[in-house]
This record gives C-alpha cells, sequence and structure tokens, in this order.
C-alpha cells in the first residue's frame, strides 16, 4: 500500500441505498477510506411520496425510521467488511445528486453505485451527479470478479487539458494506494476539436504522434518524478479517445476520465467522451472535475 504526498479532505462520502447494485460501492467505498486512512460517511435519501403540500407527519416519522434502520445497517455492514475509522450517518428528503452534492464540501470523493453498461439512464444519479459535483466521482459498477480478486489496472485518459491533468493526478493516487498499474491513454484522432493551426498535423500521422507524445511526456513527467516505484505505462492512440479509452478499459478494474475536455463545453454537461465512458465502460468509471 502507498502514501500520498498531500493532505486530503477527511472522509469518503458514499450514496448508500442498500440495493444489489449498491454493494459492490459500499465495498469500494469501504477500501477507498481504509487506504486513505480517511472516516466514511453515508448518505440515504428518503422519498416523499406524496404531493409537497400533503402533510402526515406519522407517515414521514414512518419513512424517516426506515431510512435510519438502513443507515444502520449499512453502517453494520461496513464494519463487517473492515472499515477501521469513523463511520457517520446522513439522512436527507431531497434527490440523491442534491444531497451528495450538499454532502461533499468536505469530501475526499464521492462513491455510488452504478447500472450495469449500456442500462445506464440518461437521469440516472451517476449521469447527473459528475456534471455538478466539485469533488471526483466513482460510479462503481463492479469491483473484482465476484471473489474479491482484480485485474489490478487503472487506465487514464489525458487529452493536454487541465481536466486532463486533474485526471491523471487521481488515477496515479489510486494505483499508488492500491499498488495497481496505470495505463494512460491519449486517444489523439479528433481534428474536430483542435485549433485550426493543427489540422494539418492529420494529413502526417508520423508527426502528430510525435506532437502528441511531447504533450503526453509533459503531463506525466512530474508524476513519475512524485512517484518513482509506480508501475506507469502511458501510450499515444492513433484513435479517437473514445474508442482507444474503451479498448484500453477492457479488463481494467478502473477507468479515470475528466469531467470536460479540451473543447470547452457547457459547465452544467458532462463532455462527450466522459458522457460515453460512464455509458459503455465496462468497469467501474471516476470521473474528475477540471480545476475551477
Amino acid at each position: 500500500m502507498g502514501e500520498l504526498d498531500r493532505v486530503q479532505r477527511p472522509h469518503v462520502l458514499l450514496g448508500y441505498d442498500a440495493s444489489e447494485d449498491n454493494e459492490p460501492a459500499l465495498r469500494w467505498a469501504v477500501d477507498e477510506a481504509r487506504l486513505r486512512g480517511l472516516d466514511l460517511v453515508m448518505c440515504h435519501c428518503w422519498h416523499w411520496p406524496y404531493s409537497a403540500d400533503h402533510v402526515d407527519e406519522h407517515v414521514r416519522a414512518i419513512i424517516k425510521r426506515a431510512g435510519e434502520k438502513l443507515l444502520e445497517h449499512g453502517e453494520a455492514r461496513a464494519r463487517k467488511l473492515g472499515m477501521p475509522g469513523t463511520v457517520g450517518r446522513r439522512l436527507r428528503p431531497e434527490p440523491v445528486s442534491d444531497a451528495l452534492v450538499g454532502e461533499s464540501d468536505d469530501a475526499e470523493l464521492i462513491v455510488i453505485g452504478s447500472h450495469e453498461r449500456h442500462h445506464l439512464p440518461v437521469g440516472s444519479t451517476a449521469v447527473q451527479l459528475p456534471a455538478r459535483a466539485r469533488r471526483p466521482v466513482v460510479a462503481v459498477r463492479r469491483y473484482g470478479h465476484g471473489d474479491g480478486r482484480t485485474s489490478g489496472s487503472v487506465v487514464v485518459g489525458v487529452d493536454g487539458s487541465a481536466g486532463g491533468d486533474a485526471a491523471l493526478g487521481f488515477a496515479m493516487e489510486e494505483a499508488v494506494l492500491r499498488d495497481w498499474s496505470l495505463r494512460v491513454v491519449f486517444g489523439v484522432w479528433e481534428p474536430g476539436a483542435v485549433d485550426e493551426a493543427e489540422l494539418p498535423l492529420f494529413t502526417d500521422k508520423k508527426r502528430l504522434t510525435e506532437v502528441r507524445a511531447a504533450t503526453l511526456e509533459r503531463a506525466i513527467s512530474p508524476w513519475r518524478d512524485r512517484y518513482p516505484k509506480a508501475d506507469l505505462h502511458a501510450s499515444v492512440v492513433l484513435d479517437r479517445p473514445r474508442q482507444a479509452l474503451l479498448e484500453a478499459a477492457d479488463g481494467a478494474d478502473l477507468l479515470v476520465v475528466g469531467d470536460r475536455g479540451a473543447g470547452g463545453l457547457d459547465p452544467l454537461l458532462l463532455g462527450a467522451t466522459s458522457s460515453a465512458m460512464l455509458q459503455h465502460a465496462p468497469c467501474t468509471v471516476a470521473i474528475v472535475p477540471s480545476p475551477r
């Protein structure tokens, strides 16, 4: 297990609902908190099934108590999984994304469960939350191979942007903490997302590779210096970022991307590549916010 060379926020925040899809997220959050030496905060949102103007304090008390019992069960489960530090419980009467954004100021990262790829609803928390959160969001699709084994690998996409650099930093920390290998992928075939001055590069693949390799080396060099023992591999791929990352993520435990790439999209929306990874990646996906 490695150690980080910076100060962290005090806890890992988990969106918890006790469903079958949520169990891998709970296991991930417990390991994340344990490896980082942080506390765990479990947040559950209860839903008022009637109109806002319908008042029934008896029913409201029953619903809240059910939520409290669920969180108590979650804390017990976290302890059984080996959570050594403090486990906080938060019960909130609002949509999950709103609650997790509100609770995340003191969180190092946010962990949530996610449906399997190709079955992720557009309105799901895993799609909405990363576009709004100011902390990295880990959408846990699965954790290991059902028997506790992992392949021990992280894949991260970079593109020369500040968002790509933030994703690289988070991916490096995850690799160091978990003693996993890290593969850095730069999918460079994006003629529609570059300045006009760079368009001639796409008529000379050798030159394009050389220029992008220099950008990649500038991005990874500081991290090699900070963590010289890390198992880091980097490559320029002459393919679109989406395809390069999906191919690299096959068999990986974690795929890390920035929330928005170099294109400078609407700040309320995820970038196209980030959205595609949430929908199609075969593994857990972490979305890291750009510096603001």
